[in-house]
């Protein structure tokens, strides 16, 4: 099984006169190769149940929220059907990134419509073969 659990990066913001600055300072972006959007139009839609046994993702809420549901899968050819469920609601509200470790599947559905996530890899597309998904 792996030893990074999925965690929450926490984000900051100052403000003064001049205005705002959000941050999230302890998010070291060193491995990152990839960053892209997706954008749920739809509440009822859920993109689920894959995940990477090398690749790690973040995500970051943009524009409304999300709920998102982890698995650490315990064998990759046969997972069984009574994993643990670590659920996570983020949201553009705050300005926390959610860190998922590889060894994860998830399950990602909008809360409000028209949400969007960033997500990001430490791997470029294409690079390795580690995509899994499960019903």
């Amino acid at each position: 099984m792996n030893k990074t659990r999925p965690y929450i990066i926490k984000g900051g913001d100052y403000t003064d006169e001049r205005g705002q600055l959000e941050f999230f300072n302890e998010f070291d972006m060193s491995p990152i190769k990839r960053v892209y959007f997706t954008t749920h139009c739809d509440i009822e839609v859920v993109r689920a149940w894959q995940g990477h046994t090398i690749e790690s993702r973040w995500f970051r809420c943009v524009n409304g929220s999300f709920n998102v549901k982890l698995v650490e899968i315990d064998n990759w050819e046969n997972p069984s059907k009574k994993l643990e469920k670590i659920t996570f609601e983020i949201s553009s509200e705050s300005i926390d990134v959610l860190h998922i470790p590889p060894g994860y599947v998830s399950s990602i559905q909008s809360i409000i419509k028209f949400s969007k996530l960033l997500v990001i890899s430490d791997y470029k597309l294409g690079t390795v073969c580690d995509d899994y998904k499960y019903p």
